[in-house]
Formats: structure tokens, sequence, C-alpha cells
């Protein structure tokens, strides 16, 4: 909940989420939404994060069911829903899906369905999806149990797995306290699990119809498809199944701090071709942030050309950083004649970076397990190309779309300056609960970055709520009536204070890769920090998350120190000092409700005496301390 009333200020736009409703079974509660059961506890321990129906498009975004003859009944010792949901596909092709959930105090959660299609139906997937915590699960002991019977006493993954830790799944069983297993039974068809880690989900995902199958496939005129799971949570000591209170989170979060510290990154600017002319435009808000880094874009896909360097060596020379090309190499002709046609326009136009980035622009698209790897020169090619047409400039390569893309082609590291990588948090959803809980898969993809690539020097960015480029589908996904919808090219939050919120707590987040540079968002346009035209807010007027950049820009180069958050699923914090300045104390509210927070040793310089700060709803401060 949260105190403000229109949600426009928090999230930039006037529609609220949907509510999630709590049910209880005795000690287990969910909370149903959307049709879907999400934060699935058991005496107020986290067992699964979600279990879903998910129905997707040939470009793997999810329909949106319309629903009817909504059911729901809360008993004293259980609960039971039942629905309809029916979708809409190609060529005005109809699914229809009869769910029924049920649950009593003692026995196992039972979520089952059936989905029929008179004329047949075309999806890359259609069925359940079930969500595993990654925060005290990853690395650690779970059973898991195939379609033939036989059982694999296993882990899960503490590294990112690029592929599926676990195939031809029947059930999954796993501690969730000392004391607590739960295991998940999945019936109707072959489950596989995969690390959602990889693409910055909070999550273990399980799905339904193996990847090496064909997509997008039909699901047969007439014939009922059915599918069902099974939660059994199981105690050692067996105590009284009473109903726990929902929690009101009215307890202060502590802090404390560790000697763990390092410097700050360096904080950048992504600027395509596209936005060059507003950048100009913008060219005191460029001075006022004073980022480090300025990220040009060049694709020559995208119809960029001779002309897009001239915008870059105009804006280039307002900054007074550095600045590096990033290119996406078309490999048509060879590397080398197409680098060099690069390097001969850039120098025409006198723009000189500090450095490229170079990869092969088929590399942004995912090859998901069973498929054929795209045709493309070996790296080495590409990289050698790279050193002969831009001689003596710092050389970095990795991949311009995201970590899932890295993991599974892992680039050869010795002709490289440095490894970069992009995130993006609406790839699979867009609630704003995922969206915020993919900060928490962050330090395992920087862990995971450092165990393959060591000491190299690490880059990260562009990384925005809005999708740039779509590894997955033919597209990313339009988004004019300023929704809440994966894989979107626009998303409003990012216009509002949970961007604020998202891009300040994802750099506490991985402030212990010691990152040489970090670039959040663009200038303008809609991954920007300031209003463009038709917006509700005047053009060029600063949106919230202008300030998370701006002081983050003020802290590069300066060291942090780490501060633990009693809760850091509610509030991040790190502790920053410069030679001959104050220690600050820097905190963000990832949540939609107002934190307080106990400061323990720390002193505010302004009011020595006080020990509990408060935070609204995504809020991000940043305070002087006692020395």
């Amino acid at each position: 909940m949260t105190t403000d009333i229109d949600p426009f200020p928090l999230y930039g736009t006037h529609e609220a989420e949907t509510p999630a409703l709590q049910l209880t079974a005795g000690k287990l509660v969910v909370d149903f939404k959307n049709g879907n059961l999400r934060s699935i506890s058991y005496g107020g321990a986290e067992v699964l994060r979600a279990i879903s129906y998910l129905v997707r498009d040939r470009d793997w975004g999810t329909y949106a069911p319309y629903v009817e003859d909504l059911r729901i009944q809360q008993q004293p010792n259980g609960f039971s829903v039942s629905y309809l949901a029916r979708y809409t596909g190609p060529d005005d092709t109809e699914l229809v899906v009869d769910v029924r959930i049920a649950a009593q105090a003692g026995e196992p959660l039972i979520f089952e369905t059936e989905a029929l299609s008179a004329a047949g139906f075309e999806t890359n997937r259609c069925g359940f999806c079930i969500l595993h915590p990654i925060v005290g699960v990853a690395g650690m002991p779970v059973s898991i149990e195939h379609v033939d019977g036989t059982r694999e006493d296993t882990h899960f993954p503490d590294l990112i797995d690029p592929w599926q830790p676990f195939k031809d799944m029947r059930a999954i069983t796993h501690r969730v306290t000392p004391s607590v297993t739960a295991e998940c039974r999945m019936e109707g068809d072959t489950f596989e699990m995969e690390d959602q880690r990889n693409w910055s989900d909070a999550s273990y995902k399980t799905y339904v119809r193996p990847l090496a199958l064909p997509w997008p496939y039909q699901i047969t005129a007439g014939e009922p498809v059915r599918q069902r799971i099974v939660l059994t949570v199981g105690e050692m000591s067996r105590s009284p199944a009473n109903p726990l209170p929902p929690s009101e989170n009215t307890a202060p979060i502590s802090l404390g701090l560790t000697a763990r510290s390092g410097i700050m990154p360096a904080i950048g600017f992504t600027i395509t071709p596209e936005e060059a002319a507003a950048t100009l435009r913008a060219r005191d808000k460029l001075a006022e942030i004073a980022a480090q880094e300025l990220l040009f874009h060049f694709d020559p896909n995208a119809g960029h050309g001779g002309e897009a360097f001239k915008s870059f060596a105009a804006i280039a020379a307002l900054h007074a950083g550095k600045s590096t090309l990033e290119i996406a190499l078309p490999c048509r002709q060879t590397p080398l004649v197409e680098a060099s046609q690069i390097a001969a326009w850039m120098h025409a136009a006198n723009f000189d970076p500090d450095a490229i980035v170079i990869s092969p622009s088929v590399d942004r698209q995912s090859t998901p397990p069973g498929s054929e790897w795209p045709e493309c020169p070996p790296l080495e090619e590409v990289y050698s190309a790279a050193h002969a047409a831009f001689p003596g400039m710092r050389l970095g390569g990795g991949m311009l779309s995201y970590f899932t893309e890295l993991n599974r082609k892992r680039v050869p590291a010795e002709p490289l300056d440095f490894i970069t990588h992009c995130t993006n948090p609406i790839v699979h959803a867009a609630d704003d609960l995922s969206v915020m809980q993919t900060l928490e898969a962050l330090p395992f993809i920087t862990r995971s970055v450092r165990a393959i690539y060591g000491n190299r020097p690490y880059r990260i960015g562009p990384s925005t709520i809005p999708m740039r480029q779509n590894p997955y589908g033919s597209r990313t996904m339009d988004n004019s009536g300023g929704a809440r919808i994966a894989m979107a090219n626009a998303d409003p939050r990012h216009n509002a204070r949970f961007g604020k919120a998202f891009a300040f707590g994802y750099a506490a987040r991985v402030l212990d890769a010691e990152l040489e540079c970090l670039t959040l968002s663009a200038l303008t346009g809609p991954f920007g920090l300031i209003a463009g035209d038709n917006e509700p807010s005047p053009a060029g007027a600063n949106r919230p998350i202008f300030d998370s950049i701006a002081t983050l820009a003020r802290l590069a180069g300066g060291r942090w120190r780490e501060c633990l958050s009693s809760d850091p699923s509610s509030v991040l914090a790190f502790v920053t000092a410069r030679t001959d300045t104050q220690r600050e104390l820097h905190l963000v509210n990832i949540t939609p409700a107002p934190r307080r927070i106990e400061l323990g040793a720390l002193r505010l310089a302004d009011h020595p005496g006080k020990d509990i700060l408060t935070l609204r709803a995504y809020e991000v401060a940043s305070v002087s301390l006692m020395d």
C-alpha cells in the first residue's frame, strides 16, 4: 500500500496495479493476482515466488486473458478459486482455459487447468511456470524427480547456468527452512528449468514444454490440454496450523557498516543518432550532470551512416569526460572492410572516441537451446579488424544485448581491454514487484561475470527499465498507452519515482563488482533523464531519475563502504567518502510503502541525536554523517 492517492508520481501512469488478494490455508499464505499465485510462503518463509499459467505469442510476448466467472472462497482453514480465462490469438483464434485452485490447512495446494481451442491456437508456450526464489536458495541442495521416475540429488546453480540446469522434470523438492521442505509436482507435460538470473529475474523458472521442441506450435483443435501443479509443504516438527496475520512492515530496518569497500564507478549516458539532435539541444543538462562517459551507439543495420559522426563529434566537444563508440557490426562484408569504413567516417567527422565496443549485430539475438547459431565471423577476426581499423584505442567486447547472450557465447577475452553487457528487467514480467525484484539478481550476474573473466575491466549498460532491443523476438513492444508490459520500448515508470529508485538501487546492488563504468540512462528520449514532447511534464523538465544519475555522477571515483540493511528487499544503503569531505549515507526505498530506518551507530551531521529516518515510497536520500 502507499499513501499517494494518485499513482502517477510513483509510476508515471494514473493506472494503478490491481492489488493482490491474500489467501490463507493454515500456515500457507499466497497472493492471488491476475489469475495466478505470487509470494507463496509458509510460516512466514518464502516457498515459491510464483505459480502462474501463461500463454506466450510467437514473439514471446504474454497474452493478457479475459477472465470471467471468477469465484473466490476464503474459508477458516483453506481457500478455493475458479475462473475461465479466454485468450485471443492470430486470425481471431481463441483458447479457453478452465482454472481451479484449492488449498486446505495441512494439505497440498493444487492448481489445475484444462485448455481447449475450437479452431486450434498458435503459441510459443502454453502452461505452468513455477518460480523458485534465489536468495538463500542458490547453491543449496535440491532433489529432482524425472519423468521416467528416477531421482537426482543435486544443487541449485550458484553461478548462473547458461543453459537448463534440470530437464525432463516431474517434481522438485527443496528445503525452505531447516525444518520445512516443499515438493512441487508438475503433471500433464514435460517440464524443465532455466536459470532466470540470466535475464536478471530473481528466480529459477520451471516451465512447461522443452525449448528444444519447435516453436511456435499449434494447440490441436478440439483436444483438451490438462496440467496440474501439486505443492506439498512438510514440517519435521508439527505446530498448530493457525493462519498468520499479514505483515505490516512496521519494525524499523537496521543498518550496519562493514569493512568492505571499493571505488564508485564512472557514470555514462547512451546516445544514438536518433537522439543526437535532442541531446545537443539539452547541452545545459549534459553539463549539469557531468557524467564521466558518453556511449555513442552506431548500427548500420538501423540506417546509421557517416552523418551520425558529425553529431557525435559536436556532442563530444561539449563533454569534458571520456567517450566510447559502440558498434553493431553488420558482418555482410569482412569485418576489416566494415570496420575500416566506419573508421573513415569517424575520422572525416573529427570524432575521436577513447574506446570502441564492437560486436557482430547477429550476436544481439538469442540462441535458445536447440537453435542453430547464426552465421558470424569468428570473434577473433572481428577483434583483430577492430584493432587494425582503430589503432591505439581501447577495445571492449562482450554483448550489446544482455548477460544471457554473454553467458551463452563467451567471448575471447585476450584481445579485449574490457568486458561489457546490458540487463533489462521487463524481459519476462512487467509488474512492479517483479521489476524491482530483478535487483536481487544483479550480484549473481556480476559474480558470474567475474568468475568467467576474472579482474578484467568490466562495464554494464545501457541498462534501463524500457527495452532498447529484443533478443527474443522480432521487435520490442510499442507502448503508447503507457502500460506495464513486458519487452516494451517505453515504460512509464522510467519517468517517475519508481525509475529513480530502480536506478539508484541498481547502482547499490553492483558496487562490489568494481565496475569501470555503469550506464543507466540516456539524456533524452524514452531512456532519458528529461521529459520530451507530448508528456505531462513540460518538455525538457527533469524526470525524477535525473537526481539519481546526478548523485551517482557526483560520487564517481570516490570510495564506497558497504552498509548492510536488515531487509535488503525493502531498503538498500551504502556510505561514501572523498578526501576532505564528509561521509554520506545513501539510502533507497525500493517498495511502495514508507519504511523506517534505524541508524544505529551512524550519526547524522545535522541531527546527531536522531536515530530513525523515514523514507517515502520509492524515495532516494543522501545525508551527511558525523566523522
